[in-house]
């Protein structure tokens, strides 16, 4: 079984995270595509993430369709982060090929993850392009460091390896909907 791990904060979930879990399960034929919803992202304010319940419903209102599944599962690991809870998935589900999806945006910062090269040695990594950010997080600090273990295919690739799909762009953001949700308020 393919499994792709597609984790974050979903302060708010958007119609953007469900373009790159479908992209993600589509151009690579996964089974199922878990939407890990993190319990407090390490790197953002605490006093800006919703609550998790909260976030969990959201995300699962995006995650429509075949294969999509919505998890805390960071939570009931007590994992605050992703290198963690990649292990603890491998360890625990030995016969399932599991794959780190993530956005374009999230490549871009990735070297700022704790772990993030153990991350690209655990598990293959897709990244779906998103506007404004492809071309630089192809030049960011992960991309550049992991330049030769980049597939063009990750049918049967084993870590490190990588991939970047280009597809359509879908230009919703949780900042910028957290950003009119905050006008809207004032």
């Amino acid at each position: 079984m393919r499994v792709g791990l597609f984790g974050g904060s979903f302060n708010p979930a958007h119609d953007g995270h469900a373009h790159v879990a479908q992209t993600a399960r589509r151009k690579l034929n996964l089974d199922r595509v878990i939407w890990l919803v993190s319990p407090q992202n390490p790197l953002k304010p605490r006093d800006e993430t919703a609550d998790l319940a909260l976030r969990l419903a959201g995300a699962r209102e995006k995650a429509q369709g075949p294969g999509m599944i919505v998890s805390d599962a960071e939570a009931r690991l007590g994992s605050a982060y992703t290198i963690d809870t990649v292990r603890a998935l491998k360890a625990r589900f030995p016969g399932v090929r599991f794959v780190w999806i993530m956005g374009a945006d999230s490549l871009a910062s990735f070297h700022r993850w704790r772990g993030w090269t153990q991350i690209m040695r655990e598990v293959p990594v897709v990244v779906v392009s998103r506007p404004w950010i492809s071309l630089k997080s192809r030049f960011s600090p992960a991309a550049r460091r992991f330049a030769h273990s980049r597939r063009r295919h990750l049918d049967a690739a084993t870590a490190p390896a990588w991939t970047f799909l280009i597809g359509p762009l879908n230009f919703q953001s949780s900042t910028a909907l957290r950003e009119r949700q905050r006008r809207a308020k004032a």
